[in-house]
Protein backbone atom coordinates (compact mmCIF):
# COMPACT_ATOMS: atom_id res chain seq x y z
CA UNK A 1 0.00 0.00 0.00
CA UNK A 2 1.19 3.35 -0.54
CA UNK A 3 -0.64 6.95 -0.61
CA UNK A 4 -0.28 10.49 -0.60
CA UNK A 5 -2.52 12.60 1.35
CA UNK A 6 -2.65 16.24 2.93
CA UNK A 7 -2.41 15.88 6.65
CA UNK A 8 -5.18 18.00 7.57
CA UNK A 9 -7.41 15.15 5.91
CA UNK A 10 -5.57 12.45 6.80
CA UNK A 11 -6.29 14.09 10.01
CA UNK A 12 -9.70 14.23 9.81
CA UNK A 13 -10.28 10.79 8.86
CA UNK A 14 -8.13 9.73 11.92
CA UNK A 15 -10.29 11.47 14.45
CA UNK A 16 -13.46 10.63 12.58
CA UNK A 17 -12.89 6.64 13.04
CA UNK A 18 -11.10 7.00 16.14
CA UNK A 19 -13.97 6.58 18.24
CA UNK A 20 -15.28 3.30 17.10
CA UNK A 21 -11.49 1.96 17.84
CA UNK A 22 -11.47 -0.74 21.39
CA UNK A 23 -8.87 1.10 23.57
CA UNK A 24 -9.02 -1.77 25.86
CA UNK A 25 -10.00 -5.18 24.02
CA UNK A 26 -9.07 -8.91 24.18
CA UNK A 27 -8.64 -8.95 20.62
CA UNK A 28 -5.66 -6.30 19.72
CA UNK A 29 -6.96 -5.94 16.65
CA UNK A 30 -10.48 -3.77 17.87
CA UNK A 31 -7.67 -1.35 18.87
CA UNK A 32 -6.83 -0.73 15.51
CA UNK A 33 -7.86 1.27 12.45
CA UNK A 34 -7.87 -0.42 8.94
CA UNK A 35 -6.96 1.66 6.07
CA UNK A 36 -7.21 0.10 2.33
CA UNK A 37 -6.17 2.14 -0.64
CA UNK A 38 -8.04 1.64 -3.99
CA UNK A 39 -8.33 3.86 -7.27
CA UNK A 40 -8.34 7.38 -5.65
CA UNK A 41 -9.52 6.93 -2.28
CA UNK A 42 -8.44 5.39 0.78
CA UNK A 43 -11.18 3.58 3.43
CA UNK A 44 -10.70 3.80 6.76
CA UNK A 45 -12.99 1.46 9.09
CA UNK A 46 -12.90 0.57 13.41
CA UNK A 47 -15.13 -1.34 15.14
CA UNK A 48 -15.73 -2.71 18.61
CA UNK A 49 -18.33 -5.54 17.55
CA UNK A 50 -20.98 -2.71 19.02
CA UNK A 51 -19.95 0.37 17.04
CA UNK A 52 -18.57 0.33 13.54
CA UNK A 53 -17.40 3.73 11.93
CA UNK A 54 -16.31 3.64 8.09
CA UNK A 55 -14.88 6.96 6.10
CA UNK A 56 -13.74 7.67 2.67
CA UNK A 57 -11.01 10.24 1.59
CA UNK A 58 -9.75 11.27 -1.68
CA UNK A 59 -5.93 10.47 -2.36
CA UNK A 60 -3.38 9.64 -4.50
CA UNK A 61 -2.90 5.96 -4.24
CA UNK A 62 0.05 4.65 -6.46
CA UNK A 63 0.00 1.18 -4.86
CA UNK A 64 -3.60 -0.69 -3.73
CA UNK A 65 -3.01 -2.11 -0.13
CA UNK A 66 -4.39 -2.13 3.24
CA UNK A 67 -3.17 -2.12 6.70
CA UNK A 68 -4.43 -1.93 10.18
CA UNK A 69 -2.33 0.80 12.32
CA UNK A 70 -2.48 1.21 16.54
CA UNK A 71 -5.40 3.75 16.39
CA UNK A 72 -4.18 6.13 19.26
CA UNK A 73 -0.71 5.95 17.28
CA UNK A 74 -1.44 6.70 14.56
CA UNK A 75 -3.68 9.77 15.32
CA UNK A 76 -1.21 11.47 17.57
CA UNK A 77 1.44 10.88 14.82
CA UNK A 78 -0.37 12.85 12.52
CA UNK A 79 -1.94 15.77 14.72
CA UNK A 80 2.14 16.37 15.32
CA UNK A 81 2.66 16.48 11.48
CA UNK A 82 3.00 19.63 9.81
CA UNK A 83 0.31 21.14 7.60
CA UNK A 84 1.59 19.66 4.33
CA UNK A 85 1.88 15.99 2.11
CA UNK A 86 1.68 12.98 4.02
CA UNK A 87 2.88 10.10 2.33
CA UNK A 88 1.99 6.70 3.55
CA UNK A 89 3.97 2.89 2.53
CA UNK A 90 4.01 -0.36 4.14
CA UNK A 91 6.05 -3.31 3.63
CA UNK A 92 5.26 -6.17 5.42
CA UNK A 93 4.15 -5.49 8.89
CA UNK A 94 5.45 -2.41 8.96
CA UNK A 95 3.88 0.90 7.63
CA UNK A 96 6.03 4.35 6.84
CA UNK A 97 4.33 7.82 7.44
CA UNK A 98 6.74 10.88 5.97
CA UNK A 99 6.01 14.28 6.45
CA UNK A 100 8.55 16.80 5.36
CA UNK A 101 11.67 15.68 7.30
CA UNK A 102 9.86 13.52 9.95
CA UNK A 103 9.33 9.78 9.35
CA UNK A 104 7.91 7.21 11.53
CA UNK A 105 7.65 3.32 11.15
CA UNK A 106 4.99 1.62 13.16
CA UNK A 107 4.56 -1.61 13.56
CA UNK A 108 0.97 -2.64 12.09
CA UNK A 109 -1.51 -5.42 12.72
CA UNK A 110 -2.32 -8.49 10.62
CA UNK A 111 -5.34 -7.26 8.32
CA UNK A 112 -6.50 -10.49 7.79
CA UNK A 113 -7.74 -10.84 11.39
CA UNK A 114 -9.88 -7.83 10.41
CA UNK A 115 -13.50 -8.63 11.15
CA UNK A 116 -14.94 -6.24 8.51
CA UNK A 117 -17.59 -3.44 8.51
CA UNK A 118 -21.04 -4.94 8.92
CA UNK A 119 -23.27 -6.00 5.35
CA UNK A 120 -26.51 -4.19 6.42
CA UNK A 121 -29.63 -3.56 4.79
CA UNK A 122 -31.86 -1.05 6.26
CA UNK A 123 -35.70 -2.12 6.50
CA UNK A 124 -36.98 1.51 6.83
CA UNK A 125 -35.02 4.95 7.40
CA UNK A 126 -35.60 8.75 7.83
CA UNK A 127 -33.74 11.35 6.67
CA UNK A 128 -33.38 14.29 8.78
CA UNK A 129 -32.03 17.96 8.19
CA UNK A 130 -28.77 17.80 11.01
CA UNK A 131 -29.74 21.09 12.86
CA UNK A 132 -32.91 19.42 13.46
CA UNK A 133 -31.53 16.49 14.63
CA UNK A 134 -28.16 17.26 16.84
CA UNK A 135 -30.54 20.21 18.49
CA UNK A 136 -33.14 17.48 19.57
CA UNK A 137 -30.56 14.82 20.87
CA UNK A 138 -28.70 17.35 23.00
CA UNK A 139 -31.87 18.00 25.06
CA UNK A 140 -32.26 14.82 25.62
CA UNK A 141 -28.82 12.44 25.68
CA UNK A 142 -27.37 13.49 29.13
CA UNK A 143 -30.61 12.11 30.58
CA UNK A 144 -29.76 8.54 30.28
CA UNK A 145 -29.46 6.48 32.98
CA UNK A 146 -25.87 5.38 33.83
CA UNK A 147 -27.48 2.39 35.63
CA UNK A 148 -25.95 -1.00 33.91
CA UNK A 149 -28.26 -3.01 34.92
CA UNK A 150 -31.37 -1.41 33.30
CA UNK A 151 -29.73 -0.77 29.76
CA UNK A 152 -32.81 -0.05 28.35
CA UNK A 153 -32.53 3.29 29.96
CA UNK A 154 -29.24 3.73 28.81
CA UNK A 155 -30.75 4.40 25.40
CA UNK A 156 -32.60 7.05 23.56
CA UNK A 157 -36.00 5.95 22.46
CA UNK A 158 -36.09 7.53 18.97
CA UNK A 159 -39.90 7.42 16.81
CA UNK A 160 -41.50 8.66 14.48
CA UNK A 161 -45.45 9.38 15.57
CA UNK A 162 -48.01 11.82 13.57
CA UNK A 163 -45.32 12.89 11.18
CA UNK A 164 -42.92 13.70 13.67
CA UNK A 165 -39.23 12.78 15.05
CA UNK A 166 -39.46 11.93 18.75
CA UNK A 167 -36.58 11.38 21.18
CA UNK A 168 -37.35 10.35 24.82
CA UNK A 169 -34.96 9.54 27.76
CA UNK A 170 -35.33 9.27 31.31
CA UNK A 171 -33.04 7.74 34.14
CA UNK A 172 -36.30 7.43 36.40
CA UNK A 173 -35.64 10.71 38.52
CA UNK A 174 -36.35 12.78 35.15
CA UNK A 175 -37.30 12.86 31.84
CA UNK A 176 -36.76 14.70 28.64
CA UNK A 177 -39.26 14.58 25.93
CA UNK A 178 -38.83 16.46 22.64
CA UNK A 179 -40.13 16.32 18.93
CA UNK A 180 -39.90 18.14 15.57
CA UNK A 181 -42.14 17.69 12.58
CA UNK A 182 -40.18 16.44 9.59
CA UNK A 183 -41.20 15.76 6.05
CA UNK A 184 -41.17 12.30 4.74
CA UNK A 185 -40.70 10.08 7.65
CA UNK A 186 -41.19 6.27 7.97
CA UNK A 187 -44.09 6.08 10.26
CA UNK A 188 -42.68 2.75 11.40
CA UNK A 189 -38.90 3.93 12.43
CA UNK A 190 -38.63 3.40 16.27
CA UNK A 191 -35.70 2.20 18.06
CA UNK A 192 -33.69 2.58 21.47
CA UNK A 193 -30.37 3.73 21.08
CA UNK A 194 -27.45 3.90 23.13
CA UNK A 195 -27.42 7.31 24.75
CA UNK A 196 -23.43 7.87 23.92
CA UNK A 197 -23.88 7.22 20.20
CA UNK A 198 -26.67 9.75 20.20
CA UNK A 199 -24.46 12.28 21.56
CA UNK A 200 -21.61 11.50 19.42
CA UNK A 201 -23.65 11.84 16.22
CA UNK A 202 -24.65 15.56 17.57
CA UNK A 203 -21.68 16.40 18.27
CA UNK A 204 -20.32 15.76 14.87
CA UNK A 205 -19.56 19.33 12.39
CA UNK A 206 -22.55 20.75 11.31
CA UNK A 207 -24.12 20.82 7.51
CA UNK A 208 -26.34 21.55 5.35
CA UNK A 209 -26.64 17.46 4.44
CA UNK A 210 -29.08 15.20 6.11
CA UNK A 211 -27.99 12.52 8.40
CA UNK A 212 -29.95 9.92 7.27
CA UNK A 213 -30.63 6.38 9.72
CA UNK A 214 -31.71 3.14 8.88
CA UNK A 215 -33.06 0.04 11.00
CA UNK A 216 -32.39 -3.39 10.82
CA UNK A 217 -33.67 -6.00 13.37
CA UNK A 218 -30.71 -4.99 15.85
CA UNK A 219 -28.92 -2.27 13.96
CA UNK A 220 -29.00 0.94 13.27
CA UNK A 221 -26.98 2.72 10.22
CA UNK A 222 -26.46 6.24 9.93
CA UNK A 223 -24.98 8.33 6.95
CA UNK A 224 -23.58 11.65 7.21
CA UNK A 225 -21.14 14.01 5.38
CA UNK A 226 -19.60 10.58 3.69
CA UNK A 227 -19.67 8.49 7.41
CA UNK A 228 -20.71 5.34 7.58
CA UNK A 229 -22.05 4.59 11.19
CA UNK A 230 -23.50 1.06 12.51
CA UNK A 231 -24.47 0.42 16.01
CA UNK A 232 -26.15 -2.22 17.95
CA UNK A 233 -29.37 -1.20 19.27
CA UNK A 234 -30.60 -1.56 22.48
CA UNK A 235 -32.88 -4.96 22.89
CA UNK A 236 -36.17 -4.70 25.52
CA UNK A 237 -39.28 -2.79 25.68
CA UNK A 238 -38.77 0.93 26.55
CA UNK A 239 -40.98 1.96 29.61
CA UNK A 240 -44.40 3.20 29.13
CA UNK A 241 -43.54 6.93 29.66
CA UNK A 242 -46.70 8.65 28.71
CA UNK A 243 -48.22 7.45 32.25
CA UNK A 244 -45.81 9.14 34.34
CA UNK A 245 -47.15 12.92 32.37
CA UNK A 246 -49.50 14.55 34.25
CA UNK A 247 -52.35 15.31 32.40
CA UNK A 248 -53.70 18.59 34.48
CA UNK A 249 -51.16 21.06 36.76
CA UNK A 250 -52.81 23.25 39.77
CA UNK A 251 -49.70 25.65 39.72
CA UNK A 252 -48.66 26.44 36.29
CA UNK A 253 -45.87 29.43 36.39
CA UNK A 254 -44.19 31.25 33.27
CA UNK A 255 -40.68 32.30 34.12
CA UNK A 256 -37.75 33.37 32.34
CA UNK A 257 -35.61 30.16 32.00
CA UNK A 258 -32.02 32.32 32.39
CA UNK A 259 -32.85 34.09 35.40
CA UNK A 260 -34.36 30.73 36.99
CA UNK A 261 -31.41 29.03 36.42
CA UNK A 262 -28.95 31.55 37.42
CA UNK A 263 -30.99 31.67 40.70
CA UNK A 264 -31.16 27.77 40.94
CA UNK A 265 -27.26 27.60 40.89
CA UNK A 266 -26.41 30.33 43.43
CA UNK A 267 -28.68 28.22 45.56
CA UNK A 268 -27.07 25.55 44.99
CA UNK A 269 -23.69 26.95 46.30
CA UNK A 270 -25.05 26.93 49.51
CA UNK A 271 -24.70 22.59 48.98
CA UNK A 272 -23.50 20.07 46.93
CA UNK A 273 -23.37 19.26 43.44
CA UNK A 274 -27.18 17.64 42.98
CA UNK A 275 -28.45 19.13 46.54
CA UNK A 276 -32.15 19.54 46.80
CA UNK A 277 -33.52 23.40 46.35
CA UNK A 278 -36.87 24.56 47.51
CA UNK A 279 -39.36 26.43 45.31
CA UNK A 280 -41.89 28.42 46.66
CA UNK A 281 -44.44 29.57 44.07
CA UNK A 282 -46.74 32.41 45.06
CA UNK A 283 -49.62 33.50 42.99
CA UNK A 284 -50.06 35.94 45.12
CA UNK A 285 -46.41 37.57 45.02
CA UNK A 286 -46.14 36.40 41.18
CA UNK A 287 -42.87 35.08 41.71
CA UNK A 288 -40.84 31.52 42.85
CA UNK A 289 -38.70 32.27 45.68
CA UNK A 290 -35.98 29.90 45.12
CA UNK A 291 -34.07 28.54 48.54
CA UNK A 292 -31.76 26.35 50.22
CA UNK A 293 -30.21 25.49 53.86
CA UNK A 294 -27.41 24.37 54.84
CA UNK A 295 -26.62 23.21 58.24
CA UNK A 296 -24.28 24.72 59.91
CA UNK A 297 -23.07 26.95 57.09
CA UNK A 298 -26.11 29.36 56.07
CA UNK A 299 -29.04 30.15 53.76
CA UNK A 300 -29.82 31.79 50.77
CA UNK A 301 -33.30 33.14 49.54
CA UNK A 302 -33.94 34.73 45.75
CA UNK A 303 -37.10 35.46 44.32
CA UNK A 304 -37.97 35.17 40.60
CA UNK A 305 -40.55 37.56 39.04
CA UNK A 306 -42.65 35.18 37.24
CA UNK A 307 -46.53 34.81 35.82
CA UNK A 308 -47.94 32.43 38.41
CA UNK A 309 -51.54 30.98 37.99
CA UNK A 310 -53.33 28.46 40.47
CA UNK A 311 -52.59 27.18 43.87
CA UNK A 312 -49.68 28.43 45.82
CA UNK A 313 -47.09 25.48 46.47
CA UNK A 314 -43.63 24.54 47.96
CA UNK A 315 -41.50 21.71 46.35
CA UNK A 316 -37.91 20.56 46.42
CA UNK A 317 -35.90 19.48 43.50
CA UNK A 318 -32.73 18.21 42.58
CA UNK A 319 -30.77 21.74 41.44
CA UNK A 320 -28.68 20.18 38.54
CA UNK A 321 -31.50 18.55 37.28
CA UNK A 322 -33.30 22.16 37.68
CA UNK A 323 -30.25 23.26 35.58
CA UNK A 324 -30.25 20.50 32.85
CA UNK A 325 -33.63 20.98 32.36
CA UNK A 326 -33.83 24.56 31.89
CA UNK A 327 -30.54 24.83 29.97
CA UNK A 328 -31.98 22.61 27.45
CA UNK A 329 -34.95 24.33 27.34
CA UNK A 330 -33.06 26.87 24.41
CA UNK A 331 -36.05 29.61 24.43
CA UNK A 332 -36.68 32.56 26.80
CA UNK A 333 -39.48 31.43 28.95
CA UNK A 334 -40.50 28.35 30.06
CA UNK A 335 -43.30 26.83 31.98
CA UNK A 336 -43.37 25.15 34.84
CA UNK A 337 -46.18 23.52 35.96
CA UNK A 338 -46.85 21.40 39.19
CA UNK A 339 -49.80 19.55 40.94
CA UNK A 340 -48.38 19.42 44.77
CA UNK A 341 -45.21 19.09 46.89
CA UNK A 342 -44.75 15.16 46.35
CA UNK A 343 -45.84 15.23 42.60
CA UNK A 344 -43.71 15.72 39.83
CA UNK A 345 -43.03 18.78 38.31
CA UNK A 346 -43.02 19.28 34.60
CA UNK A 347 -41.09 21.88 32.57
CA UNK A 348 -42.37 22.45 28.91
CA UNK A 349 -41.86 25.19 25.86
CA UNK A 350 -43.46 24.79 22.48
CA UNK A 351 -40.77 26.68 20.74
CA UNK A 352 -38.09 25.32 18.28
CA UNK A 353 -39.95 22.45 18.68
CA UNK A 354 -42.24 20.71 21.47
CA UNK A 355 -39.71 19.81 24.82
CA UNK A 356 -41.02 18.35 27.85
CA UNK A 357 -38.72 18.43 31.32
CA UNK A 358 -40.26 16.01 33.83
CA UNK A 359 -38.37 16.09 37.15
CA UNK A 360 -39.20 14.11 40.54
CA UNK A 361 -39.34 15.93 43.77
CA UNK A 362 -36.98 15.41 46.94
CA UNK A 363 -38.87 15.72 50.17
CA UNK A 364 -38.35 18.72 52.12
CA UNK A 365 -36.91 18.56 55.34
Amino acid sequence: MKFSIAQSELARALSIVQKGAQSRSTLPILSGIYLEASGDEVLFQTTDLELSIQFKVVAMVEEVGCAVLPAKLAVDIVKSLPDAAVHVSTEGDTTTITCDNSSFSVKGLDPVDWPGFPSVNSTCSIEVPFDVFAGMAKRVAGVVSRDESRPVLMGVLVSVEDGALKMVATDSYRLSCTQQPCDNLDASFSAVVAGSFIQELASLPRSKEPIVLGLTENQIVVSYQGTSFVNRRIEGNYPNYRQLIPSAHTTRAQVDASALSAAVKRASIMGHTGSSVRFSVSPDAQAITVSAVAQDVGSIQEMVPAQVEGDAVEIGFNSSYVIDGLGASATDTVSFELQGSMKPGVLRTADQGDYLYLIMPVRLS
